[in-house]
């Protein structure tokens, strides 16, 4: 029936914010950056593949009311919305690297089952995970 998974949804509070952060300090680049009118159609991926993109929508618009709108903003800033996960083929390289720029850790990389792992949160609160998977 359906062959792929195209596209995630993050809110976030600032678009212009989320491009600094997802492009300027993950290395992620912008796909797609367009006015639709009642949006802005707003999406990042992983340099070289294009088909998996996040989507950095706002709160609001046609499909939600200001007061629903406003419940999520509240819930972005808690972090109980949205979790996005990469991997990396080096996660304490990443990490230091990351580091360096100033980004937020909820946790250092630590040895897990399935490879090295880590947390980092953007600037709005969403979480982020990034892992190096363990090799066979």
């Amino acid at each position: 029936m359906f062959n792929a998974i195209t596209h995630s949804q993050l809110y976030v509070l600032d678009q212009d914010e989320a491009v600094d952060f997802y492009v300027g300090k993950l290395g992620l680049e912008v796909n797609t950056d367009v006015d639709l009118g009642f949006m802005r159609w707003l999406t990042v991926n992983v340099p070289g593949a294009p088909d998996r993109q996040i989507l950095l929508q706002l709160p609001g618009g046609p499909q939600m009311s200001e007061q629903t709108a406003e419940q999520v903003r509240d819930l972005v800033t808690k972090g109980a919305l949205g979790t996005v996960i990469l991997t990396t083929s080096d996660c304490r390289k990443t990490y230091e690297e990351l580091r360096a720029k100033g980004v937020e850790f909820t946790q250092e990389p630590v040895e897990q089952p399935y490879g090295v792992d880590c947390g980092i949160r953007d600037p709005f609160g969403n979480h982020i995970r990034f892992t190096e998977p363990r090799t066979a």
